[in-house]
């Protein structure tokens, strides 16, 4: 009988902040281990991301998160099914701007989407930084 419940998430985990910080304890509390999945350098760039942080030190800082049990690399969207599958995963769980997206994964594990931190994202971070180097450019 399996004793431990492992939550399986992914992402890209830019320029770390209190949002990933929260959200990761939320999946914690879901079960036992945590397994988070960190988007490569190489996936980034096939969906078209730019990082401004590369994926050894993304994967290093994510690893040293209290409430994560492991770190593993994501190579590319169709490696969900098998990752589910060799970590014997209970619950695949991302935020809710997520929502539906990974729905097809029912059939091999509970799904489940978890509010966001509210008035903080990497994306929103970026863009402010954008802006304080165009006026301190000028």
């Amino acid at each position: 009988m399996k004793k431990e419940k492992i939550v399986l998430t992914y992402g890209t985990f830019d320029m770390f902040h209190v949002g990933h910080l929260r959200l990761l304890n939320r999946l914690k509390n879901l079960g036992n281990k945590l397994i988070v999945a960190v988007s490569s350098d190489e996936f980034n760039e096939i969906k078209g991301k730019k990082t401004l942080i590369p994926y050894d030190q993304r994967a290093l800082i994510v690893e040293h998160i209290k409430c994560v049990d492991m770190v593993i690399p994501e190579h590319n969207w169709e490696q969900k099914v098998s990752d589910i599958e060799k970590y014997d995963v209970d619950i695949f769980a991302m935020g809710n701007d997520w929502e539906g997206k990974f729905d097809f994964l029912k059939e091999h594990c509970e799904v489940v989407y978890l509010p966001r931190t509210e008035n903080i994202s990497t994306t929103q971070l970026k863009l402010e930084l954008n802006k304080f180097l165009d006026i301190y450019e000028k």
